[in-house]
């Protein structure tokens, strides 16, 4: 490692001992879950070591390794929401009509909780939740059977998705209680 090197780690390295408490807090201020905090900090100053050569250091350091974190957060953002797209797999194989697999352990009130919630959908939503996952139908095939749009289908979907997560995760609850 030659002089110029050496100099700008070291200078990075001052850098982030002087960041690093208000880059946590603003990772915290993000909405961030306390437990992973850290990692995500950490996260963005490693990212900053690897793209040190590019920061111009009349830039400020603070406002430059934020928005990295920022972006980092976005990231997490993206990949929790693809992650959403399945509400439960125990949910998605009782409207496919199959049983669950013995690893997923689903308790009775669960499955009961689900198709009681199905039930009491409107029929065009449980025609639309049936022809979706328990038919196997992409939006498209939905929309023209339908005579809707490909857009409002799917919008039509993530409310009855969310309307069903809530009433199953509702219904648990109250079994649990009792």
């Amino acid at each position: 490692m030659n002089d110029a090197e050496r100099d700008g780690q070291d200078r990075f390295e001052l850098l982030v001992i002087e960041h690093h408490v208000r880059l946590r807090a603003f990772v915290r201020s993000l909405g961030v879950d306390p437990d992973w905090v850290d990692d995500l900090a950490q996260e963005a100053l490693l990212t900053a070591y690897r793209e040190w050569e590019s920061f111009d250091v009349n830039r400020d350091f603070g406002k430059w390794v934020r928005g990295i974190a920022a972006n980092i957060v976005r990231n997490e953002i993206r990949k929790d929401a693809r992650h959403r797209r399945i509400l439960r797999g125990d949910l998605v194989r009782v409207l496919l009509g199959r049983e669950p697999e013995s690893s997923e352990r689903v308790e009775p009130v669960s499955i009961v909780a689900i198709r009681d919630c199905m039930s009491r959908l409107p029929s065009r939503s449980r025609q639309l939740v049936q022809g979706r996952y328990r038919d196997g139908h992409r939006a498209p095939e939905l929309a023209r059977e339908l005579g809707l749009s490909v857009d409002n289908v799917r919008q039509m979907l993530t409310r009855i998705r969310r309307q069903l997560r809530r009433c199953v995760e509702l219904r648990v609850a109250q079994e649990n209680r009792a």
